[in-house]
């Protein structure tokens, strides 16, 4: 084997940089950890809200929205302080945990981020946009699955 260029001629794959696929690895890892952990909260939560308030409304989804939106707010807020957390923790927690607790959270921020820059319209279109669209999905996708998988 001929080496060249920090890896050998005859594998296309000794050629990268390891480095590379040790972060993105990392990412993830952090993430999918996150994520399992914030999925596990907002069962748990979910399960509590059914026990406490009854099965009359999703109070179990609207508390994790709620919360999960406060929590990114928080998050954000530390990040953009200068308090650097680092892309590790941003991963972790943004990403990972509140992306698992709620996709709701970076929605919300999204949100925000649109009305602090005054762009009323834009904000409200995109929640107006999201909310119809998503469950107009998920109507869809029920319809579609109810005639693929009826019996």
């Amino acid at each position: 084997m001929v080496y060249f260029n920090g890896g050998f001629t005859g594998n296309p794959l000794a050629r990268r940089p390891w480095g590379r696929y040790q972060r993105i690895m990392k990412t993830l890892i952090l993430t999918a950890a996150g994520g399992a952990l914030g999925a596990s909260a907002r069962h748990l939560l979910s399960r509590y809200a059914l026990h406490a308030f009854g099965p009359g409304l999703p109070m179990g989804t609207l508390m994790a929205n709620i919360i999960g939106g406060f929590a990114m707010g928080m998050l954000a807020g530390w990040l953009a302080f200068g308090i650097d957390g680092g892309r590790e923790l941003r991963l972790f927690l943004g990403v990972g945990l509140l992306g698992g607790f709620t996709t709701f959270s970076a929605f919300s921020l999204e949100v925000a981020l649109l009305i602090e820059r005054k762009a009323w319209a834009a904000a409200f279109g995109y929640v107006g946009i999201s909310v119809v669209f998503a469950i107009g999905a998920l109507f869809v996708g029920l319809y579609i699955s109810r005639r693929l998988f009826a019996a």
